[in-house]
């Protein structure tokens, strides 16, 4: 069963999600703010964290940096009453890998976190490009036999782009296949997380196309 947890500081919300989603076949741990939250994150083998961006004390945003420190790999829906679209956008930019706004349905919020889930358990093979291999199902990189640690978010890109090897994906292809997005926000999104990409692997695996998008180069670009 998935283990989720919730980090709200609304005591009906925390029951009702508790319930909602124990009685859909999910386990649920909870936490009234972020410092309880973050040390659930850090002892607890959650499979996915739900996270208000409004709560007392420290901002959801600087909770969501803190889990990312410390579960990079976990995925993370941010939960709040924000709905613009420049909060969705600064919640992604942030690290969250999913939006959702209230007042939501358990409905919703379940089908949410299965779809988060979903993708773990259906890409279970291997994909490899040269020196890179990247484990779906252990959510695992390696770089010429070494590990390199990226976040949920930043493994879905390197496997959309591992899986579209020297096609060249517009910004628009990326915001679906990654963010499930069928809008551009105007926000540097895609951007950011190809950069890190690019940090963490180094310059020769992801080509600008200017003025189309990104291609994938398996073998990485010659030094």
């Amino acid at each position: 069963m998935p283990h989720v947890l919730l980090i709200e500081d609304d005591p009906r919300i925390r029951e009702i999600v508790e319930r909602g989603l124990g009685a859909r076949g999910f386990v649920v741990s909870s936490a009234p703010d972020g410092d309880a939250g973050l040390d659930l994150v850090r002892k607890l083998d959650v499979d996915l964290v739900l996270l208000d961006l409004m709560l007392p004390g420290r901002a959801g945003l600087e909770v969501l940096e803190d889990i990312r420190q410390a579960r990079p790999r976990v995925p993370v829906i941010a939960v709040t009453a924000l709905d613009s679209t420049g909060s969705k956008v600064g919640g992604l930019d942030a690290g969250a890998d999913d939006y959702v706004t209230k007042p939501f349905s358990v409905d919703e919020l379940a089908a949410r976190i299965r779809a988060r889930l979903r993708w773990t358990e259906s890409e279970g093979g291997v994909l490899k490009a040269g020196p890179l291999t990247l484990d779906l199902a252990a959510h695992r990189a390696v770089l010429h036999g070494r590990e390199v640690a990226l976040s949920a978010r930043e493994l879905e890109l390197l496997a959309a782009f591992m899986r579209h090897p020297g096609q060249v994906l517009s910004r628009g292809q990326l915001l679906s296949l990654v963010w499930d997005l069928d809008f551009d926000p105007g926000s540097n999104v895609v951007e950011v997380y190809v950069a890190a990409l690019r940090r963490k692997l180094g310059h020769g695996f992801v080509e600008t196309v200017r003025g189309s998008g990104y291609r994938f180069l398996p073998e990485g670009a010659p030094s």
